[in-house]
C-alpha cells in the first residue's frame, strides 16, 4: 500500500469540500481561486462540478495544468434513471465538458428508480442500456464513465446501485472497455463484502474518493466528515482498492454544510492535506 505520510502528490480536491457544488455555500472562489490555493499546497490534481465550468471548460483545464496539477474528473452527468432523467442530449453534453477540460472520468450518479417499477431490476436494466449508448460516444472523446453505487440510504430517489458488487454488474452487461466504477468512502464504509467485490474489479476502479462516515450523522447528504473525524476504515478499504490495482488520486470529497462549508477555505485545504498525510 502507498505511503502518503510523507508524500501527497496522490491528493486531489472534490470542489464539493468547499461547498462550491450549491448553491448558497461555501466561500464562493473562483476556478481560479481553487487552483492557486491547491497548487500552493501541493494538491496533484482537481475534480469540479459542472456548475462551475460553464463554457470554460478549455481555458479551466489548461490553468489547471500549467499550475503543475491534473484534472482529475468530472461530477458529474445527469441522473439516468428515475423520473428526473435527464435527456442523451444533456448526458453528451456532460461528455463533451469532460473532454474539453481534459478530465479523464466523468462520474455517475444513476439516478432513482424508475417510474412505474418496484424494486431494483427495471432501473438497473434501463442504467445498462443507457451507458451502453453512451459509452461509445464518451470513448471517442477519451472520456471514461465511473458509476458510483451509493449508500443505500440513497435509494429510490437518487439511485438504483448501492454496492460496488451491483455497479461491477453493470459494468459487465455494458462490456465497454471506458466503463468502470467509482468508489467513495461515504457510500460503502458499512459494506463487509467490499474486499471481496473489489477483488473481481481489476482494471475497472476508475476513481477513490475520501471523506468520513461520523457516528451520528445529523444529514444523510450534507453532514459528511473529515478523514479521522468518523468510523470508517479509511485504510482498510484503501488496501483492498489497492490491493484490485487502483494506483490513482485519492479524491477528498466532503459534504458539510454546517461544518467545513462555514470554515475558512485555506483552513479546510490545510486540513485536508494533515489528515490525508495521517489518515488515509
Amino acid at each position: 500500500m502507498r505511503d502518503f505520510s510523507t508524500d501527497h502528490s496522490a491528493l486531489a480536491l472534490n470542489t464539493a469540500t468547499l461547498g462550491h457544488n450549491l448553491d448558497g455555500h461555501g466561500a464562493g472562489w473562483s476556478p481560479e481561486q481553487v487552483i492557486d490555493a491547491c497548487a500552493a499546497r501541493g494538491f496533484g490534481g482537481i475534480v469540479f462540478w459542472r456548475r462551475e465550468i460553464g463554457r470554460r471548460a478549455v481555458e479551466i483545464g489548461a490553468r489547471v495544468r500549467a499550475a503543475g496539477m491534473e484534472v482529475v474528473g468530472l461530477c458529474r452527468t445527469p441522473f439516468l434513471t428515475g423520473s428526473e432523467a435527464g435527456t442523451d442530449d444533456e448526458a453528451k453534453a456532460a461528455i463533451d465538458m469532460a473532454a474539453g477540460l481534459g478530465a479523464p472520468v466523468l462520474t455517475i450518479v444513476s439516478g432513482g428508480t424508475e417510474p412505474g417499477t418496484k424494486g431494483l431490476t427495471d432501473s438497473q436494466k434501463r442504467l445498462a442500456e443507457r451507458v451502453a449508448a453512451l459509452a461509445p460516444f464518451a470513448a471517442e472523446r477519451q472520456v471514461k464513465l465511473a458509476l458510483e453505487p451509493l449508500n443505500p440510504m440513497f435509494g429510490g430517489n437518487r439511485t438504483c446501485l448501492m454496492t460496488v458488487r451491483e455497479a461491477l454488474a453493470i459494468c459487465d452487461a455494458v462490456g465497454a472497455d471506458n466503463v468502470g466504477v467509482a468508489v467513495d468512502v461515504y457510500h460503502v464504509w458499512w459494506d463487509t463484502t467490499l474486499a471481496e467485490s473489489l477483488a473481481g474489479a481489476r482494471g475497472r476502479i476508475l476513481g477513490y474518493h475520501l471523506c468520513d462516515w461520523l457516528e451520528n450523522t445529523r444529514d444523510m447528504l450534507l453532514d459528511r466528515g473529515m478523514m479521522g473525524d468518523g468510523v470508517a476504515d479509511l485504510k482498510g478499504i484503501r488496501r483492498a482498492v489497492e490491493a484490485a490495482g487502483y494506483a490513482g488520486f485519492c479524491e477528498v470529497e466532503i459534504f458539510s454544510g454546517e461544518t467545513w462549508w462555514r470554515r475558512p477555505p485555506e483552513d479546510v485545504l490545510d486540513t485536508v492535506v494533515a489528515r490525508f498525510r495521517t489518515h488515509c
